[in-house]
């Protein structure tokens, strides 16, 4: 009797390297691709950004099956019923997917499986996604890491992943009626009414030949000038890559070993190889924060460090201070030309998310679960294990945390890493005609200064909504109030 096989796809969105479809290949005569949009299943919930890029990853997805004698089947619901559904419509014996290393996924998935394995359907799962398993690191005291730099040190002398595998050429066909019942991807109601998205696409593609193209520009030259530009939010120094990673466009393995095996020819030097160890360390911090995850399944909402669950935290009763922050309206340049590369891209350098993290939760004093949950419903690439563990990072309750009394100055930090002040003025139009010192600070301009620019403070752009220096008092005073 032939045999068929449903692929339940989730956060693994590529055919290259990818388990679940290797796997089939080899023992079904008939396969049938299926994504299940489960969003009441998701704790949290992604948000809006998310869900645009999913929309058009899987648009992107179902090209691709096409062309190799395929086709993506989409449904919504719960996933259990729905796979109970379109196995039993399809004479499928076998359901294949590879697995999210999130708690409350992880939790679905077993009571899948059982309820799965009563009807005589096998739910067989891959490790895929991590370059760990993070329920398996221990520390010699056979705990979990609470640091980073020795769970990294413990890791990255065992890891050598696989070569990753390419993609079929062809794929066994679906089963003949199964276009029957798939849902159109509209259907899905992925892409919100108010369309503030739609700018994505002048920054975006998703998808994984997007990706695959992406990962190549990754050349030797990038990572030996990595260490140096990463830092630099209107340089070119990142890879780009967290939306493709997030949604599996790319196999981890692909990632790691475009970067470990990167050495420019006649090139000997070691500040390659710094870079590419450099790279390869920010891998690590994604896989740390999924071992923290694992130990802590809130950790999006509640404080590694239990102590800062008493943070006096700062009234805003007409939420005037959160409003000013996630609208990039400060008065703190830095601040606000990152909200608006957010808001405009979806996503906002890294050097920048930790100033106005930090801005939110330090100088505003406003509780890091609010950044969290805008940065959750706006950037392209969140994650639920690296989001949470940056916001705790920065407002220092997380694990490895910085202390809570290192607070960033987004003056300082501008000069430091946007010393020309191009970042500011691609995000900033208004201050362009400051220079380069003035732009970081603009209420220390001259009132002739400021009004041969064309910019009047309050109405062109804000004045500071806070002193950088008495709320940094305040922050650490708050602090002090718990630290016992």
């Amino acid at each position: 009797m032939p045999q068929t096989a449903i692929i339940w796809l989730r956060r693994d969105l590529r055919l290259q390297d990818q388990p679940a479809f290797a796997a089939a290949t080899k023992i079904a005569d008939y396969v049938l691709p299926l994504y299940i949009h489960a969003p009441h299943e998701e704790r949290p919930q992604a948000g809006a950004a998310s869900r645009w890029w999913l929309h058009h990853s899987l648009s992107s997805l179902r090209q691709e099956l096409r062309e190799r004698g395929s086709d993506l089947f989409l449904d919504s619901g719960s996933s259990t019923s729905t796979l109970m559904r379109w196995a039993q419509a399809n004479s499928a014996s076998l359901v294949l997917c590879t697995a999210i290393s999130e708690p409350w996924a992880e939790e679905r998935d077993n009571k899948t499986a059982a309820e799965l394995a009563q009807a005589g359907i096998e739910l067989r799962i891959t490790a895929d996604g991590l370059l760990t398993d993070p329920h398996a690191i221990r520390n010699r005291s056979n705990t979990p890491y609470r640091a980073f730099t020795p769970f990294w040190r413990q890791v990255r002398g065992q890891l050598n992943p696989p070569q990753a595998k390419p993609a079929p050429t062809s794929l066994p066909p679906p089963p003949g009626h199964a276009h029957n019942s798939s849902a159109e991807l509209e259907q899905l109601n992925l892409l919100d009414r108010v369309r503030w998205y739609d700018k994505f696409a002048d920054y975006w593609q998703p998808g994984s030949t997007a990706a695959s193209h992406r990962l190549a520009r990754l050349s030797p030259e990038f990572f030996a000038a990595y260490p140096d530009e990463r830092d630099f939010p209107a340089q070119p120094g990142t890879s780009l890559l967290s939306p493709h990673i997030h949604f599996g466009e790319l196999s981890i393995r692909e990632v790691w070993h475009q970067a470990a095996h990167s050495q420019p020819e006649n090139h000997s030097g070691p500040a390659n190889h710094s870079g590419v160890e450099t790279y390869l360390a920010e891998l690590g911090w994604r896989e740390f924060a999924y071992h923290l995850l694992t130990q802590q399944p809130n950790l999006h909402s509640y404080p590694v460090d239990r102590r800062f669950a008493a943070m006096p935290w700062r009234d805003d009763p007409d939420n005037s201070l959160y409003s000013a922050w996630h609208l990039g309206q400060t008065g703190i340049p830095l601040v606000d030309a990152g909200m608006k590369e957010l808001w405009a891209t979806g996503w906002m350098h890294n050097r920048v998310r930790m100033v106005v993290g930090s801005f939110l939760v330090k100088n505003l004093r406003l509780p890091w679960q609010l950044g969290e949950e805008y940065f959750r419903d706006t950037l392209v690439d969140w994650d639920l294990a690296s989001n949470s563990m940056g916001w705790q990072w920065v407002a220092g309750c997380g694990a490895d945390a910085a202390p809570y009394f290192r607070i960033f100055n987004p003056v300082r930090q501008g000069e430091r890493f946007d010393p020309e002040g191009e970042y500011v003025r691609r995000w900033l139009p208004q201050l362009g005609a400051l220079n380069k010192k003035q732009i970081h600070q603009p209420w220390t301009a001259p009132a002739a200064t400021l009004d041969s620019a064309g910019i009047r403070l309050g109405k062109d752009y804000p004045w500071p909504i806070t002193d950088l220096q008495s709320s940094r008092r305040e922050a650490l005073e708050a602090f002090q109030s718990i630290k016992g």
